[in-house]
């Protein structure tokens, strides 16, 4: 993959950052930000009634930072947005593998868990935005 392709070195060609070459590619990290914030801020209060999952939350959110690192470098390929693609549509499909498939996977208590519905809905989008850079990446 060209550099020019991806994006633009921040300080010269030995420079190991590479900024986005798209809005596009600006909304995508955005997203990974966002569903990052949520996971590592609900991680503790998982904590409370599970562990595990709340180790699962710390290293999804984790995972996504990861990714953002790895995509403000270099070092990004083409085929890694179908590996942030892959990775958001997992964590949605754990998330109703842990909760139940439907509608009520989005309700704790009665109530609307407005932190969940929003992680799924932008790890969604993130899956179709990194599917549209790959789509329009250089071969």
């Amino acid at each position: 993959m060209a550099q020019a392709e991806h994006g633009t070195t921040a300080s010269g060609e030995g420079s190991i950052v590479s900024l986005p070459g798209t809005p596009m590619g600006y909304v995508a990290i955005l997203l990974a930000i966002v569903t990052a914030a949520i996971h590592l801020l609900l991680a503790p209060r998982v904590l409370g009634f599970s562990r595990t999952l709340a180790i699962l939350f710390a290293l999804n959110g984790l995972g996504f930072l990861g990714g953002v690192v790895v995509y403000l470098t270099r070092y990004w390929r083409r085929e890694l947005y179908l590996v942030a693609a892959l990775y958001a549509i997992v964590t949605v499909v754990a998330f109703f593998a842990f909760q139940g498939f439907g509608v009520d996977a989005f309700y704790r208590g009665g109530q609307l868990n407005v932190m969940a519905a929003a992680s799924k809905a932008v790890e969604l989008l993130l899956a179709v935005v990194a599917g549209y850079l790959y789509a329009n990446a250089e071969p």
